[in-house]
């Protein structure tokens, strides 16, 4: 009895821990990049945790599976002279189902399934987990994120009732967890898992040949199933003493599609596999234990599993889009005058005395690719750019400014709703004058960019348009359609 209440003080204490990080972190962070499914905990590769986390009110529901199949032997343990039966008591597919939701584009909380047996084979094994990102890794490029999974003791009310018998990292009950430890009984907790981890985000190489792609690279430490089994020899032929890591390259295979490629060491096995996220759906296949060559028990083997999520944000009435990393465009500034062609068979031979240069007064406008220039506006009213000033009514139509711009596009001039990250943003008030250190680049909308205060953070409430050079219209989320 008192042990028991010393372990639920601890898990009080860290719980409360994890609340207060939650507090302080509501007001500083913005919505992480897309992470896949994993197997059973919410996002994450496929046994280990990332720092990133469903958008604000996104709903994920997972279902995942594997096989399991081994022929039953017994061999004697050559420490203790004891026979160990190996195989034959799970030859059968595991399954394991969650729900997880996001909140604030910062927290994520869910509810996992993992067995469902009566109390002399398992019982009920159901839990949940929980993670709050403290970095966010869109500004800074590294993700930290700190977190706990609970799950249920299985029960063996056949073997014994009053036995505290612990859940294994697989996920279906299995008595064996405590019953086979070697050292003092309560060095064995696998109940409650906190852990820290952080991830690194790194846009891919910008090659023409190869498709859009980002590298994920995650390192973390956790208590509980990612460490308090290293001492069973048929568990786990090595463990990392509560250190796990993993990589992947999530590559983007079309509009709103995709393709997350994974590999990950959780502290004693290697796994690895591919998952597809199809606009919110997600279809994946994996090889548990691919570091083991030959099956000697249900977790020293490798098993073959195959996985399936929907990700479903309520607040933009659809399913939750996949993306990469917003990349940086360059700044350019390009003037071009159209012309008739010299004629090739024409020699000139002219002398110039160069004019003065006309002269207005500068002004500064901010342009579509986040660039501020200097122009001059004359008394006339004209418009003159360039070293040379030149007007731009003497350049029309052939002057361009760097940049896309609104104006002239059907969604634009209609009034249309523009969508960035699962929200509509609509048209509110008149255009404005906008300097570029006020506002950032976020997105774009149809090819046209799309910028945000520079101080604000996600989710945004206002968004701004580039309608012409040095014109910008706002648009604000929570407003409905006006014309």
């Amino acid at each position: 009895m008192i042990r028991i209440q010393i372990r639920v003080e601890r898990w009080v204490r860290t719980a409360g821990v994890l609340g207060a990080i939650v507090l302080l972190a509501a007001g500083t962070l913005a919505a992480q990049t897309t992470s896949p499914s994993s197997l059973r905990y919410g996002s994450g590769y496929f046994d280990i945790p990332t720092a990133g986390v469903l958008p604000h009110m996104g709903i994920a529901g997972t279902y995942s599976g594997f096989g399991v199949s081994l022929d039953r032997r017994i061999e004697t343990d050559p420490a203790t002279g004891r026979s160990i039966r190996y195989g034959g008591e799970f030859r059968k597919w595991m399954s394991d189902a969650s729900v997880g939701i996001g909140l604030f584009d910062r927290v994520e909380l869910g509810v996992s399934l993992q067995s469902f047996s009566d109390s002399n084979n398992g019982g009920t094994m159901a839990g949940g987990f929980g993670q709050v990102a403290i970095l966010q890794p869109e500004r800074m490029g590294i993700g930290l994120a700190a977190g706990g999974r609970f799950v249920t003791s299985p029960t063996y009310d056949a073997v014994d009732p009053n036995a505290d018998f612990q859940p294994p990292r697989l996920g279906f009950p299995d008595s064996r967890v405590r019953a086979e430890y070697q050292g003092p009984v309560d060095d064995v907790n696998t109940t409650f898992s906190p852990y820290a981890v952080t991830t690194a985000y790194l846009p891919g190489l910008d090659v023409g040949i190869l498709p859009r792609y980002d590298v994920t690279v995650t390192l973390g430490y956790g208590l509980g199933q990612f460490r308090d089994t290293n001492d069973l020899t048929w568990y786990s032929f090595v463990g990392a003493k509560g250190w796990f890591g993993g990589g992947g390259v999530h590559v983007g295979v079309g509009q709103d599609k995709v393709l997350h490629l994974l590999g990950e060491w959780n502290g004693f096995d290697v796994n690895a596999g591919a998952q597809l996220d199809y606009g919110g759906v997600r279809v994946g296949a994996y090889v548990l234990g691919a570091n083991y060559l030959e099956n000697v028990t249900e977790y020293r083997s490798m098993k073959f599993g195959v996985l399936g999520s929907v990700a479903f944000c309520p607040a933009a009435g659809a399913l939750c889009k996949p993306r990469l990393l917003e990349r940086a465009r360059p700044d350019t500034v390009v003037v071009t005058v159209q012309g008739p062609p010299a004629r090739p068979d024409t020699v000139l031979v002219t002398r110039e005395v160069a004019p003065p240069l006309p002269t207005g007064s500068p002004a500064n406008i901010c342009l579509a690719t986040g660039e501020e220039v200097q122009i001059l506006i004359t008394a006339q009213s004209d418009t003159l750019v360039g070293p040379q000033r030149v007007s731009t009514r003497s350049l029309r139509p052939g002057v361009v400014f760097a940049g896309t711009y609104g104006a002239g596009r059907e969604w634009f001039t209609q009034d249309q709703a523009v969508r960035f990250e699962n929200r509509n943003y609509n048209k509110f008030g008149q255009e404005a004058i906008l300097r570029c250190a006020e506002i950032t680049r976020v997105g774009e909308h149809q090819g046209v960019p799309l910028f945000a205060p520079r101080d604000a953070q996600r989710p945004f409430q206002t968004l701004y348009v580039p309608a012409r050079p040095g014109i910008w219209q706002p648009y604000q989320f929570g407003v409905g359609r006006t014309r």
